[in-house]
């Protein structure tokens, strides 16, 4: 291979790799569940 391909072949992984590593990372956060409450169940009128 001559040497421009080489250096373009050498340039774009280094911009590849630059790339790659200077993503931050992502906080992960756990929340807390809510307290499921069961539902009033209708019974009659005046029961």
């Amino acid at each position: 291979m001559s040497k421009s391909i080489v250096s373009i072949f050498a340039l774009g992984l280094l911009v590849t790799l630059a790339a790659c590593s200077s993503g931050t990372q992502e906080e992960i956060v756990f929340v807390e569940p809510e307290v499921v409450v069961a539902e009033p169940v209708y019974a009659g009128k005046y029961k």
